[in-house]
């Protein structure tokens, strides 16, 4: 028996962002003079978890932290936040997760990750907490974890008839074709074009990207796309979902936020697109804010913003 309230369980990363706020990124061999720093805490996992939380749902996050400094600072975080972090285990011979984040002034980014005690998220992790996934209305995962735990999940989810989404991020060395077995992937479209082989850089490649995704075995695709909106592959039909026109800061953490809140409003009865819309305003106004998980927005605050922009 599902929950009536919107539970998520988000199997991903815990990291400590160290952010770097500079004018430009740096070409391979330049250096160049920045702003400011910060430690805020992140992963994709995480990042989601608090995303799913602020956006009204019930979550439960399962990773893993190493046994250092960084550790009760991340936990303490999204217990702040509301998530539960009674799966999160500790590594005892890893540190945590550490991503190098560079933010340029028009809010685009480059990522380091080191993936420390992610890395030992295992198989026998997901099967100590396999009631979790069986109990969830939506299992959200990312691949900032090993393949084979990511796979496992899937495996659990498909046994309970959880829903499962899958952020294909970021994109992994070795691809193994069983992720598109997922109920929705949602790349990005530099994601996507990895793995489709062409760029996309318009709407209508965003469309032959999210048919080719679909005919390799994917029910659902949503392929995201920043100022240029969304395209939902369904049942071979593809809709367009339209861009909210904002100033972007920081997009370090818009592909999480889109991903939390959809897992939210989809495990609350809401039809596929009105869930993407739902996330895409969310992505939205996580990229006017600085920070992962602190730019956030509540479920508040993106339907007062999907109300403005569908008048």
């Amino acid at each position: 028996m599902k929950a009536a309230s919107p539970h998520i369980v988000v199997l991903g990363s815990i990291n400590m962002d160290l952010v770097i706020q500079c004018d430009q990124l740096p070409l391979p061999g330049e250096t160049v003079i920045a702003h400011s720093s910060a430690e805020v805490p992140g992963g994709k996992g995480a990042n989601q978890a608090v995303a799913a939380s602020r956006a009204g749902g019930e979550v439960k996050l399962i990773g893993r932290v190493g046994d250092d400094g960084f550790a009760a600072r991340l936990i303490d975080s999204l217990v702040h936040e509301g998530v539960n972090t009674l799966a999160v285990e500790t590594s005892k011979e890893s540190p945590s997760g550490v991503a190098i984040v560079a933010v340029q002034r028009n809010g685009e980014n480059a990522i380091m990750v080191v993936q420390g005690a992610n890395a030992d998220v295992s198989e026998l992790d997901v099967q100590s907490h396999a009631a979790l996934i069986q109990e969830a209305d939506v299992l959200l995962m990312q691949l900032e974890i090993p393949i084979a735990t990511v796979l496992a999940a899937l495996q659990v989810a498909k046994r309970s008839k959880t829903l499962v989404i899958l952020d294909p991020a970021p994109m992994p060395l070795r691809w193994d074709d069983a992720l598109y077995t997922a109920d929705i992937i949602c790349p990005n479209q530099h994601e996507a074009a990895s793995l489709v082989g062409f760029a996309i850089d318009d709407v209508e490649a965003a469309t032959r990207a999210a048919i080719e995704l679909q005919s390799r075995g994917a029910a659902i695709v949503i392929i995201k796309m920043g100022e240029l909106g969304a395209v939902v592959c369904n049942d071979s039909t593809t809709t367009w979902i339209e861009p909210v026109t904002i100033t972007a800061v920081d997009t370090t953490a818009a592909g999480d936020a889109f991903a939390g809140s959809l897992g939210v409003r989809l495990a609350a009865g809401d039809s596929l697109i009105d869930a993407v819309q739902f996330a895409s305003v969310a992505g939205a106004i996580c990229a006017t804010r600085r920070g992962a998980q602190t730019g956030m927005p509540t479920g508040d605050e993106i339907t007062q913003l999907l109300r403005k922009s569908l008048k």
